[in-house]
């Protein structure tokens, strides 16, 4: 008859390996309208002048049209303003009893922004009122990323971590077009083509292992230059946080229509104002700070996503993620004289006599069984697991066989 036999614990070991698979994005994922679903949560209260602003705070972007059941979410994408920088002190015009900053009317969701780059500094910092540098942890002022753009890589794709030399992000700089075209929509990259395409990656982050309160982290620099710096990749946690003053031409010219608290006019909609024209605010308004002060969090992430990006088939962002497996492996031994009989009914006959395979042999022929699968029970004889092999295996009192049982989770 089968048996069973106890496993001892050095029949069994652990052991820990490492999965890595390629992760990349097009550049219609991101700048496709259908792609990125955006969260209206933001809004103004309507005044006479005209109607309320809505906007979300941040937008994820989806592998295909977001509204199928099939797509899958890539990352999230927004940005934020460190509460310390120039932009916000300039923009300012001081704090109320409860020490909340106040704003002029021609700004739009200056808390919120400051809110959001407190809440990244709190998760990968561990202080909310800390700033990210790059180079990472430098004390100097020029390395500050005051205006940054978040990018939050989602958990079915990072798994346990992204690689360390495996991020590429391509980026255009520019986004803008000289010439009179201030009514159009300053999203819209038919008004403000890209151009000045650069390369950032993580490339000799392996060589200096940092790591801060969020996990390990790695400097994000410009492939055509590696000493120049312009963001972070906190691995574990999946993020990419990116200086926005140095991927853009942030002093670049900005014009167009923005969302705003504001009646129509003859060259905007209800709703809406036009920056960067003379008669309407700063006529020479730049990226930064004009166009991040006065924008919303849609307005902004909504350029970034459909000009910056591309609009094409090609791949603008990838990396390696990692994915962990802890395996417990156990060897199930069976000696020459362990498990050569099978518990199968048809193994014996009515007499319980062993069948055998030549009825000439019946004095002579040993017992013997073809194992299939393996059981792994526990103290109270409760089955836990099974294996199945992929052959049956010939078991004999002339054979000592080992069956390896692999458990990954």
């Amino acid at each position: 008859m089968a048996t069973f036999k106890t496993i001892s614990s050095k029949d069994v070991k652990t052991t820990t390996s490492y999965l890595n698979q390629l992760v990349d994005f097009i550049e219609i994922d991101i700048s496709s309208s259908n792609t990125r679903k955006a969260y209206k949560v933001f809004l103004t209260s309507s005044l006479s002048a005209g109607a309320g602003v809505t906007s979300s705070l941040f937008q994820t972007v989806y592998d295909q049209d977001f509204t199928l059941q099939t797509a899958n979410p890539l990352f999230d994408i927004t940005v934020g303003i460190f509460s310390g920088s120039t932009t916000v002190k300039n923009a300012s015009t001081g704090q109320d009893d409860a020490n909340k900053l106040l704003f002029p009317s021609e700004s739009l969701m200056m808390r919120e922004k400051v809110n959001i780059y407190r809440q990244f500094a709190q998760l990968l910092l561990g202080n909310s009122d800390a700033y990210f540098t790059s180079p990472f942890d430098n004390p100097i002022s020029t390395d500050q990323i005051d205006e940054a753009l978040f990018l939050c890589h989602k958990r079915l794709f990072v798994r346990d971590g992204v690689k360390r030399e495996t991020f590429a992000m391509r980026f255009y700089q520019s986004a803008s077009r000289s010439g009179d075209e201030e009514g159009n929509n300053i999203m819209s990259s038919t008004a403000h083509p890209a151009s000045g395409s650069a390369i950032y990656t993580d490339v000799g982050s392996a060589g200096t292992l940092l790591s801060s309160y969020g996990g390990a982290v790695g400097n994000v620099v410009d492939a055509t230059n590696t000493n120049r710096t312009v963001g972070l990749m906190f691995y574990q946690q999946g993020i990419t946080v990116l200086d926005l003053s140095k991927i853009t031409s942030a002093s670049q010219h900005m014009r167009g229509k923005i969302s705003a608290v504001a009646k129509a006019s003859a060259v905007a909609p209800i709703g809406n104002t036009v920056m960067g024209r003379t008669g309407f605010g700063n006529k020479n308004a730049k990226f930064i700070p004009d166009f991040m002060v006065s924008g919303s969090i849609d307005n902004i992430v909504r350029h970034l996503a459909e000009t910056r990006f591309g609009s094409g088939s090609n791949t603008v962002m990838t990396y390696q993620n990692n994915t962990q497996i802890n395996s417990t492996l156990v060897f199930c031994r069976a000696t020459a004289d362990e498990f050569n009989y099978s518990t199968n009914p048809t193994y014996t006959d009515s007499s319980g006599r062993i069948v055998v395979v030549d009825a000439t042999q019946t004095n002579f022929q040993k017992a013997f069984s073809f194992v299939t699968s393996v059981g792994l029970y526990d103290a109270n004889s409760e089955l836990l697991a099974i294996a199945k092999l992929s052959r049956p295996v010939e078991k004999n009192d002339e054979k000592d066989l080992t069956f390896r049982v692999r458990l990954d989770f």
